[in-house]
């Protein structure tokens, strides 16, 4: 799960978000490796969707104030 939530991350951004909060409650329920997998995927999902609300949201507050 963890590769999975990285390379989702990759492309398909927030799509990696849910994957890399599974991966790391598996990985401590059975002391498998890939926390820091996991965390990778996390962190450029969350990114990943702060670009995406940036880019739609920007231009509709753009189009209100003028």
């Amino acid at each position: 799960m963890a590769v999975l939530a990285l390379v989702l991350s990759v492309v398909g951004g927030p799509l990696a978000i849910p994957f890399g909060h599974i991966a790391l409650r598996q990985v401590a329920a059975t002391g498998a490796r890939g926390r820091r997998l996991a965390l990778a995927g996390l962190v450029i999902g969350y990114i990943a969707l702060v670009v995406i609300l940036a880019l739609v949201v920007a231009p509709v507050l753009w189009s209100v104030a003028s």
